[in-house]
């Protein structure tokens, strides 16, 4: 039995929690850091107090899958080492720098799987800095994690399947929810046919959604246009085009997004090549169908690798535990390994379809108003972004930030950055891949500059025993 340095898990979302079980299974103890003060990620996100709510009420349909989870992840303790409510916020040579009550600390680690999940896509749309206004993710925290909603009236708008989900949830919990807006045109939604025989449950839980939706007297429109949110110091109202005709509703919150990004900073830092996906209309990490990527002792799982949902999520922690295993020459359950790809493969086929059912509305970023805020750190516009385009004849996405410091502030161009990379190829005419992407900066998130007085503190004791084969 050799010492080896323990395997670093980052996120305690679906796929981190069946990554730490594969790993525990084995022998293994990892150290699982999380942002959240509990598991689950964005999806099982739990209550940050006892509120009357029970686990139904809060996971609907995918109450079972929450509560397994959930169970399994408190079954691991004493088994793994856990940090929740910590920032693991640069990699380098093996070692994570991570923020963890009010302290530095340095862990240096033997494998690395990055469950990072994902975060809203948005692009800019006149009032879309007003307060009132939510992602359609921070719509749903509110109300999961907090027990309380972003407004008495309601709109919710964008694109994807979340769209309707969270819309859905809050008329559950009793808030008037004036309209949902898709940007997608009603004729997208014939490509869920192609959806069925993949997962007839999710196709018809998403139909029964609407149908609640209309039977509440919830206005849904399709193929809007123009999209605005308007108001005087907070959102009082919704505007948009639909069929050559102006439309308004009156509204106190707005949960807004076109379905999600990936969170690829991390893998940016550890070297990660990328390759531009077309379907995510994004750069994400390389990665075999076991979750290895292109830097040995990285593996890669989740929404953070590429957009495939919660049961995807389960299933490549799983399969990127095993593939660590593997590399360390342990035994695994090869059966399993095959069968888990081979329900990942499946997924993906049912994702590509839904995508084609609520595609990205591209377009928009030609219409984006030239006085609309797109980096909302430095306070840059669409148009001062095609002005340094045309006067500098700029074409590629990190010179655009040399110039123009989109992407430097606050969120180091992690809600920015895709927004960016729509109006540059917009405005140059270029495919979006042409245009590049953004590289990631340590730290990958705000850090409070009282950590730098701890930046001396030893190396995190995690020279742990590895598993006897």
């Amino acid at each position: 039995m050799s010492e080896r340095r323990q395997p670093l898990i980052v996120g305690a979302g679906p796929a981190g929690i069946r990554a730490a079980e594969a790993l525990v299974a084995a022998g293994l103890r990892p150290l699982v850091v999380d942002e959240a003060p509990a598991c689950g990620g964005q999806i099982y996100r739990q209550r940050l107090v006892q509120d009357g709510r029970s686990t139904k009420d809060l996971y609907g349909s995918e109450t079972g899958k929450a509560e397994r989870l959930h169970a399994a992840f408190a079954a691991l303790e004493g088994r793994i080492d856990y940090w929740p409510q910590a920032l693991l916020w640069n990699l380098r040579d093996g070692v994570a720098d991570i923020a963890v009550g009010g302290t530095a600390r340095r862990v240096a680690y033997d494998g690395l799987v990055l469950a990072t999940g994902a975060t809203d896509r948005v692009l800019p749309v006149p009032g879309w800095t007003l307060p009132g206004v939510f992602t359609l993710g921070g719509s749903q925290v509110a109300l999961k994690a907090q027990g309380c909603a972003i407004g008495s009236r309601v709109v919710f708008a964008g694109s994807g399947p979340l769209l309707y989900l969270v819309a859905w949830q809050y008329m559950k919990a009793g808030v008037e929810v004036a309209a949902v807006l898709d940007a997608a045109p009603a004729s997208a939604k014939l490509n869920l046919i192609k959806a069925l025989p993949l997962d007839p449950g999710i196709v018809l839980r998403g139909a029964r959604f609407v149908a609640e939706l209309r039977l509440r007297g919830v206005v849904i429109r399709s193929g809007i246009e123009g999209l605005r949110f308007e108001g005087e110091g907070r959102v009082s109202g919704v505007s948009w085009r639909e069929g050559g005709r102006e439309r308004r509703l009156a509204c106190d919150g707005v949960g807004y997004g076109l379905a999600l990004r990936s969170e690829t900073q991390l893998a940016d830092l550890a070297g990660c090549a990328f390759r531009f996906d077309a379907r995510d209309r994004a750069w994400l990490p390389q990665r075999d169908a076991a979750g290895r990527a292109s830097v040995a002792g990285v593996y890669l799982a989740g929404d953070g690798a590429g957009i495939a949902g919660a049961d995807a999520a389960e299933r490549a922690g799983e399969r990127a535990a095993l593939a660590l295993l593997e590399d360390r020459d342990l035994a695994i359950d090869k059966a399993r390994a095959v069968t888990l790809e081979a329900e990942l493969a499946r997924i993906g086929k049912l994702r590509d379809a839904l995508e084609t059912a609520f595609p990205f509305p591209a377009h928009w970023a030609e219409t984006i108003d030239d006085a609309t805020t797109l980096c909302r750190c430095e306070e840059i516009t669409a148009g001062s972004i095609r002005e340094a385009v045309n006067r500098l004849d700029i074409s590629e996405i990190n010179r655009l930030k040399a110039v123009s410091r989109v992407g430097m502030g606050r969120c180091q161009g992690r809600m920015c950055s895709s927004a960016s990379a729509e109006v540059l190829a917009a405005a140059t005419a270029k495919p979006l891949d042409a245009v590049g992407r953004l590289r990631a900066q340590a730290p990958v998130k705000p850090i409070p500059l009282a950590l730098q007085l701890a930046a001396d503190l030893p190396e995190a004791a995690a020279n742990l025993p590895e598993a006897a084969e």
